[in-house]
């Protein structure tokens, strides 16, 4: 299984948003990540398909969607129609049809031709428990290592043992399921974030605070245990 970075663009600075998805992609990266955010689910506002069409005719990367809206299953051709690889839906946003929303993910036919992946992701307050039951029928689970909705915030520490307890369980499963973490990354906290079980780590100030292709090739070096 690799480990993948996904630059967060939420932390770009959208006057310059081409050039620096191209220094990502030449620092190594594989994935893009969106965080798209309705202000119910959670407080803010950030983008949405127009966004990601625009992009997508710029580049090829992986478009790691994560959708932080009430209703996900609303949304799911239209962000294909966009250009998104892989959905990743909230749990606590429809917890009674989540499994309904991952079959539904993974019907859905991407540009590219290929079945949309499908995440389903937790809150820091959220136990694991709530996503065991889909863990096999899922792509990937995301754990939240921040409250979801803000860029910037400090990586809560007991996220981390989340993380390492779900490796533990789909290992013990035998799945190939990806778990990805987001918020709070650091140079100085990626390699434990790894070392715990996460293999798709999304970065946004640590990648675009600074010389994005720098940062983004030292970040994927600490990440290749």
């Amino acid at each position: 299984m690799n480990n993948i970075l996904s630059p967060s663009i939420l932390a770009a600075d959208f006057t310059v948003l081409g050039e620096q998805i191209k220094a990502v992609c030449e620092g190594g990266a594989d994935y893009l990540h969106f965080d798209v955010m309705d202000g119910i689910f959670v407080p803010s506002i950030s983008f949405g398909m127009p966004v990601m069409t625009s992009i997508r005719k710029c580049t090829d990367l992986f478009f790691d969607t994560h959708l932080m809206i009430e209703k996900p299953d609303r949304y799911i051709e239209r962000f294909a129609q966009c250009g998104a690889d892989g959905i990743t839906f909230h749990i606590e946003a429809d917890p009674d049809n989540a499994g309904s929303i991952i079959k539904h993910i993974k019907e859905t036919m991407s540009l590219k031709g290929k079945p949309i992946r499908a995440g389903i992701s937790i809150k820091p307050g959220t136990p694991i428990s709530a996503v065991l039951p889909f863990a096999a029928d899922a792509d990937m689970i995301l754990v939240m290592t921040v409250e979801p909705g803000f860029g910037g915030q400090k990586l809560i520490p007991e996220t981390v043992d989340k993380v390492r307890a779900l490796r533990a369980f789909v290992t013990a499963e035998g799945l190939d399921t990806d778990i990805e973490v987001d918020g709070g990354i650091t140079e100085g906290n990626i390699s434990d974030i790894v070392k715990a079980g996460a293999n798709v780590v999304v970065a946004g100030s640590a990648v675009f605070k600074g010389n994005a292709k720098e940062n983004t090739a030292r970040l994927m070096d600490l990440i290749r245990l």
